[in-house]
């Protein structure tokens, strides 16, 4: 089997080591240099210092070259999607498989909808991957978890073939609605959390971010149609675990660092990796104040990234809010907020 990868960037360049342990395996990169390098010396050093590359790997900048594949894997980060399809003109084989995590700045969509109204993708040839992966560790082959949904039953199982491995287990879902959101909004919670170590906070502090901020990612989600109990599983609190509690989390990186009063602006420059939880933080806070769902912990982050706000003043306001019932939706509508009752209740 030939199998696709558009993008290689670490997960990119993880995933088509993976697979070319047992198929060939056609890697689009958008750098020639980078291509060049995977060619000449099995290296991605950009992005994957000191692994060696699969020979079943072929690296190439032209698209055409893709056509001959049966399955694509699409792993350009979000915010940079549009831009890479319209200016290179991107055409790869269906279906395809998401593994990049984000909401669009500006339009708000998810890389589902943003595809449909690109290049006409149906919801039958999408699919997308997601939970808590770190490159840096699937590719050490250190035990991995992940789950792949699609509204088609019988392309979730086919991925699910596809990449599990003794070391990269896979599980499926249909609900691609909750693990797009999921993946893409705890990058915004992991920002926050990278604030409270910043700030030399500790376990109890980031146990409670880590905790409101999954009720937050699920307000959003059920407003949305997401199925509540996606939230509890690896694309929702999984991934965000590992991306509030990792080093390799750029994410939290990028939120400590803003405690320590480094420009944001300095930070985004200093690094070849994409932030996603930056550009998905207005996504985030944008599509909360569409539906009317709170999310204190989105907005103060949005405030600390775009309007200057003091991380201790934001940290502050969030502690000073006024009291609520931690599960509003199993508290008498009489002694509920009025704010409360316009959440979205979950299923039961």
């Amino acid at each position: 089997m030939t199998v696709a990868v558009v993008g290689a960037g670490s997960w990119g360049t993880t995933l088509a080591h993976l697979l070319a342990q047992e198929h060939r395996v056609v890697l689009w990169c958008r750098s020639a240099e980078r291509a060049e390098e995977i060619r000449r010396h099995r290296t991605n050093s950009t992005f994957l210092p000191g692994i060696r590359l699969h020979e079943r790997i072929v690296p190439t900048t032209d698209p055409a070259d893709l056509a001959a594949a049966e399955l694509t894997l699409l792993a350009i980060p979000t915010q940079h999607l549009r831009s890479a399809i319209q200016q290179y003109r991107l055409r790869f084989p269906l279906p395809v498989v998401n593994v990049a995590k984000g909401i669009e700045q500006g339009t708000c969509l998810r890389v589902s909808e943003l595809l449909r109204e690109l290049l006409d993708v149906s919801a039958q040839e999408y699919a997308i991957l997601s939970g808590p992966s770190h490159a840096e560790e699937v590719i050490r082959e250190l035990p991995t978890a992940v789950v792949v949904a699609s509204e088609s039953a019988e392309l979730a199982r086919a991925v699910q073939e596809l990449l599990t491995r003794p070391s990269f287990r896979v599980y499926t879902s249909g609900d691609v609605v909750g693990v797009e959101l999921g993946g893409a909004l705890k990058n915004v919670i992991a920002i926050a959390a990278g604030i409270a170590d910043g700030l030399g906070f500790g376990d109890n502090t980031k146990a409670a971010l880590i905790t409101r901020g999954l009720a937050e990612i699920q307000r959003l989600g059920i407003a949305y149609g997401a199925e509540p109990q996606t939230f509890a599983g690896l694309s929702g609190l999984g991934d965000l675990v590992a991306t509030c509690m990792s080093r390799y989390s750029r994410n939290r990186a990028v939120g400590e660092r803003l405690a320590r009063g480094e420009p944001l602006e300095r930070i985004l420059a200093s690094t070849p990796m994409v932030a996603e939880g930056v550009p998905t933080t207005r996504s985030a806070y944008e599509l909360s104040r569409r539906a009317a769902v709170e999310m204190p912990i989105v907005e103060q982050v949005h405030a600390i990234l775009f309007e200057r706000k003091d991380p201790k003043a934001a940290l502050q306001e969030l502690l000073l809010r006024s009291a609520k019932p931690e599960y509003w939706w199993e508290v008498p509508q009489a002694l509920l907020t009025a704010d409360e009752r316009r959440q979205p209740r979950p299923a039961h």
